[in-house]
């Protein structure tokens, strides 16, 4: 086992100062074995991000992506997170790809590289250098997807994710059509089903909800018992980097018989198995109330991505 210390962590900067940047820089700090935060980049002077990153001694700049790229800091900074919106993320990739020693792990549903959901397939994305992190319900839901996936064919997988309306900021109300579009395209690319389908709900419920998920998909009959232990091992992975992640209710079954086929737009009548995955994200509370498990999935899948990056540069320098 590899022992890490400031000396050989990898330094990072992150964009966007807003709470789901703000939360990952605090992740970094207390959690991260192989990273190290290093400059917070901002547009806003009086941001609360910029003010805290400063506060706790990282460099900062209010300049955007441009400012990032003029500081001392730059040169040996190696993994840039973008917590800022899918249209910025545009400019800023365009700005940092000439750079060919940077990685940007990007958290925006732009989606200009490709997505990645750590238990499902980093191994494949390894040796690019602009990856996606889809959305905090493709984090959540994607895994039981892929789950069932490796037990038999689904034909259909269509999420529903409810989150705290408090939790969603500008940013993620900006980006609710980014949202659906991109979390549908990475269930069939990432999940393995022939047609996907997202919604989210924003939940004004007083106090406020924990983030909660429902995963329905339409298979190919399968082992019903291969499929529930399947998912149950990837709540375990997905649990080991989002401790707040967990089944709300056991796994639920229904068969749909060859005589009565259910109707899927895009696909056809198909009949097989109904499976439906209930689950509920608690955000650690790191920066963010503990009902924005939305955001903290985000900030953990991002994390858990830049420590695996930073564990193979190094292991490879």
């Amino acid at each position: 086992m590899i022992q890490y210390n400031k000396m050989n962590k990898t330094k990072v900067a992150i964009i966007g100062p807003g709470n789901i940047g703000t939360d990952l820089m605090i992740k970094i700090m207390r959690l991260s074995e192989n990273l190290e935060m290093s400059v917070m980049v901002g547009i806003d002077p009086n941001s609360d991000g910029l003010a805290r990153a400063k506060k706790w001694g990282f460099a900062t700049t209010d300049k955007g992506v441009r400012g990032l790229i003029a500081m001392p800091e730059w040169k040996d900074i190696k993994i840039v997170f973008d917590a800022t919106s899918a249209k910025a993320h545009h400019y800023n990739w365009e700005h940092i790809k000439e750079f060919k020693d940077k990685r940007i792990i990007d958290l925006t549903p732009a989606a200009i590289g490709p997505y990645l959901v750590p238990p499902v397939n980093f191994d494949d994305n390894i040796n690019l250098r602009n990856v996606n992190m889809v959305t905090c319900g493709g984090q959540a839901t994607i895994p039981i997807v892929a789950a069932i996936s490796k037990i038999a064919k689904v034909h259909y997988g269509e999420i529903v994710a409810s989150i705290a309306s408090k939790s969603a900021g500008p940013g993620t109300r900006a980006n609710i059509d980014e949202f659906t579009e991109t979390t549908a395209s990475a269930i069939e690319k990432v999940g393995g089903a022939s047609k996907g389908k997202a919604i989210i709900i924003l939940n004004p419920a007083e106090p406020p909800m924990v983030m909660r998920d429902t995963v329905f998909t339409l298979s190919e009959n399968g082992d019903k018992e291969a499929i529930r232990k399947s998912i149950h091992d990837m709540v375990a992975k997905v649990q080991k980097y989002v401790p707040g992640y967990s089944l709300h209710q056991e796994v639920q079954f229904e068969d749909i018989p060859e005589d009565e086929p259910v109707f899927i737009e895009g696909v056809g009548y198909k009949s097989g198995l109904k499976t439906m995955v209930l689950l509920k994200v608690k955000g650690a509370g790191h920066y963010l109330p503990e009902y924005a498990g939305n955001l903290d999935i985000m900030t953990s899948a991002a994390m858990a991505t830049g420590d695996k990056l930073a564990l193979l540069e190094f292991a490879d320098s």
